[in-house]
């Protein structure tokens, strides 16, 4: 069975966002070694599995990107955790808006026109609808390369909570939030894990390899 690697960033404290769901400062810590670090994970993903919050995000920013990180995020499938599907409601709205947005700022800017292909995989992805544990069990039979979970803070917890992470790969950012949403809020119980590897960049950032022990 192919493993599920769960990839976040974190702060020093414990939280994936700010308390209004501010990113603002993994990226004040970024640099060129530690985006090298997520891209080689990026480089191992055979899928991508985010919650809706997180799919709308990606899907407005990455077929228009022009970064090494876009072309694993654009080419690898994608499966949506959703109850309700992404074709209808609120996330269906936000999307076609977003994404006439991001169209209309690229081509202002004379930056990324994307393919057809990368197009339809942030348009017409895998949409899992039933219970989390079974289709994640559900995806891990299936061949392939490592399964990639992306977030956001309430899909990533219930990852979390259901114990089917087998690698945790954590960006540790220098900063205390001091409040915001935690990564580990809900375990049902004490897990044990086992250091794998620990990769100090050049702006403080530290990548952490865990696997339950």
């Amino acid at each position: 069975m192919r493993k599920l690697v769960l990839k976040m960033s974190i702060s020093l404290d414990g939280f994936v966002a700010g308390p209004n769901g501010e990113l603002d400062w993994m990226f004040r810590s970024s640099a060129p070694d530690s985006r090298a670090w997520t891209l080689g994970t990026l480089a191992e993903a055979g899928a991508h599995i985010m919650g809706s919050q997180s799919y709308g995000d990606m899907a407005a920013f990455w077929p228009y990107a022009e970064t090494p990180m876009a072309a694993p995020m654009n080419d690898v499938p994608k499966v949506i955790f959703s109850k309700t599907g992404i074709k209808d409601g609120a996330l269906a709205d936000r999307l076609t808006k977003t994404f006439a947005e991001a169209k209309a700022l690229s081509a202002k800017q004379h930056g990324v026109t994307p393919t057809d292909a990368v197009l339809k995989s942030w348009t017409e992805p895998t949409v899992a609808r039933g219970d989390l544990a079974e289709e994640i069990r559900r995806l891990k039979e299936q061949p392939g390369k490592i399964i990639l979970a992306h977030g956001g803070a309430r899909f990533a917890q219930s990852l979390v909570a259901s114990g089917l992470v087998d690698e945790y790969r954590l960006g540790i950012h220098p900063i205390l939030l001091g409040q915001g949403f935690p990564l580990f809020s809900k375990p049902h119980s004490p897990v044990d894990l086992k250091l794998i590897s620990m990769t100090t960049f050049s702006t403080g950032v530290v990548g952490a390899i865990y696997r339950p022990a």
